[in-house]
């Protein structure tokens, strides 16, 4: 069953914002790279500076490359295929494109638990908690980052990935999570460095849910999981 979609309000900024005070935000146009980066910045040094506030912001990218700081070169297996750009996360090279919803966590950790493995674990149930609306069962596997699951041919494969960045206890990048990408543009990298596994995504679990409803199955668990 599909979750009901949210209902959004329009800035004049263009984002979308879930009402006075929410923490979520959207964009419905394909957010630039280097526009997020810089966007993620400033929300960062405001919320470091106590000017700022806690902000899940929902976005998709243009088809490209990103780098973590963890990335090797020879797993850029087409270099020319879509544009790189290094991204200053944790985590080796991963895919960004239409039909994936990205969402950045910018959320201060101090007011929470000092603890980077914790709040992996915390998005990971986040990302699983969502898909479970959806019937599908997801987990994570030891030595391997993000969420996975299991395909009707009974091999596993990725369907979620984490990267994400802490300055001074503030958190930023955060997930992705392939609702209906082009997974053909995933075969220009080994995304997360990691050969023996492919990516899937809930169109290709035959899952028919567009990024609405995957908005609202997110929106929904993120309170319990991320302590908003």
């Amino acid at each position: 069953m599909k979750p009901e979609k949210t209902r959004q309000n329009r800035d004049s900024g263009g984002d979308i914002l879930q009402g006075k005070g929410s923490p979520f935000r959207f964009s419905d146009r394909l957010v630039p790279y280097p526009d997020a980066l810089a966007d993620m910045e400033a929300q960062v040094a405001a919320l470091a500076s106590g000017n700022g506030r806690e902000q899940l912001w929902f976005l998709e990218h243009p088809p490209l490359y990103t780098s973590g700081t963890s990335a090797r070169s020879e797993d850029l297996l087409n270099p020319g295929a879509f544009e790189v750009f290094e991204a200053g996360r944790g985590g080796e090279y991963t895919y960004h494109g239409p039909g994936q919803r990205v969402v950045y966590v910018m959320l201060d950790l101090g007011r929470r638990k000092k603890d980077l493995r914790a709040f992996v674990a915390s998005l990971e149930g986040w990302i699983i908690a969502a898909l479970a609306e959806f019937g599908v069962t997801a987990g994570v596997r030891e030595g391997r980052i993000g969420v996975w699951v299991v395909k009707p041919d009974g091999s596993e494969a990725k369907i979620a990935a984490i990267g994400i960045r802490v300055r001074k206890w503030i958190s930023f990048h955060g997930i992705s999570l392939n609702v209906a990408p082009n997974l053909q543009h995933f075969e220009g990298i080994v995304p997360c460095g990691i050969r023996d596994f492919g990516v899937t995504s809930l169109a290709d679990l035959g899952i028919d849910a567009d990024l609405a409803a995957v908005d609202a199955a997110l929106i929904k668990h993120a309170p319990d999981h991320l302590n908003l």
